[in-house]
């Protein structure tokens, strides 16, 4: 997903943060951490760019809700598998042709911000 190929555009979600209880290492579940998440798709807009239609085009406003809520209320030990849920929510539309999303959680290593992307592509 390095740009949009032909018919494919892209939605970009920046900037949410959402509290959820993930981590491998003691205590990390106990309470809930601010998760930093970029969500990016790719789909084909044709329609919605000509119709000026929120039928025709993805629900932004929806993907935020799902993302805040699968950070919120799964419990993960690694951000690879919050992104693979999320990944899960992003696909259920079957006009996403592709998807990554970044995971960060700010300030965790002695003021370092590990990050993790994940991404799927819908077989042809």
């Amino acid at each position: 997903m390095t740009g949009a190929a032909a018919g494919r555009d892209t939605i970009a979600l920046r900037g949410i943060r959402a509290w959820g209880r993930h981590g491998a290492d003691p205590g990390e579940q106990d309470v809930p951490q601010p998760i930093d998440v970029e969500l990016v798709i790719e789909f084909d807009a044709a329609a919605a760019r000509a119709s000026d239609d929120l039928r025709d085009t993805i629900d932004y406003a929806a993907l935020h809700a799902a993302v805040v809520g699968i950070v919120a209320q799964a419990s993960c030990r690694l951000l690879e598998r919050v992104g693979e849920l999320i990944l899960d929510a992003a696909m259920r539309d079957e006009r996403v042709v592709a998807a990554r999303v970044t995971l960060a959680k700010p300030g965790l290593l002695a003021g370092a911000t590990p990050v993790v992307t994940v991404g799927r592509t819908r077989p042809a």
